[in-house]
């Protein structure tokens, strides 16, 4: 069954050491309809960690919307947060499951394997990423996607599909249009000048290529 909280704009929080900064960058991206929140920080250390995503959790409940937790399957027990994004390198989504159950969101990413998301589907995922469809600053050397593997992998997969990888306001028409359920942003949503605009602006792309 097609999770509905897997839709539209999918916000991946950067690296901020800065606990006030990320919140107040988050607060706006959920002030811009911005349906999930990813926390995700390369540079934190443990407590860190645990202290942001404390505070990210707080912050998503006041919106109703799910906080997402990239990689750090104990971190999602110890905040109670809404679920999981793994990748390769990463827990599978099979033992995540089996800790996690079924009530929290459990994600995976998938690059540019169609193979893979059928296996991480079977596995339990509630969806799919596929990525980078274009260049990347968070991940400069992800592996790129092939034109129709989405139109591909709608006809196997069950589940939502999460376009990710160098999407701005520029070119996420194409990513949505090519059947994405939901959109995955960073730097493009994060680092503009006024993101809560930049959020509704990303939102808006969904309704006007329905």
């Amino acid at each position: 069954m097609t999770n509905p909280k897997i839709s539209k704009l999918y916000a991946i929080t950067p690296d901020l050491e800065n606990t006030d900064d990320l919140l107040s960058r988050t607060r706006q991206v959920l002030e811009g309809g911005a349906r999930l929140i990813q926390y995700r920080n390369k540079l934190a250390g443990d407590i860190l960690l645990r202290e942001q995503a404390e505070l990210l959790r707080q912050l998503c409940r006041e919106y109703q919307v799910p906080l997402i937790i990239n990689d750090h399957l104990d971190l999602v027990i110890e905040v109670d947060a809404d679920g999981l994004h793994v990748g390769q390198d990463d827990v599978s989504v099979a033992e995540a499951r089996s800790q996690l159950g079924w009530d929290k969101i459990i994600g995976a990413s998938c690059y540019n394997n169609l193979e893979l998301a059928l296996q991480v589907e079977k596995e339990g995922a509630d969806y799919v990423a596929f990525g980078a469809f274009f260049t990347s600053l968070t991940k400069p050397n992800a592996l790129s996607v092939p034109a129709d593997l989405v139109n591909q992998a709608k006809k196997k997969v069950s589940v939502p599909i999460v376009g990710i990888g160098g999407i701005k306001l520029t070119n996420a028409k194409t990513v949505i249009q090519a059947g994405c359920a939901a959109i995955a942003v960073c730097n493009d949503l994060f680092q503009t000048k006024d993101i809560k605009v930049t959020a509704t602006q990303f939102s808006q792309l969904f309704a006007e290529t329905i």
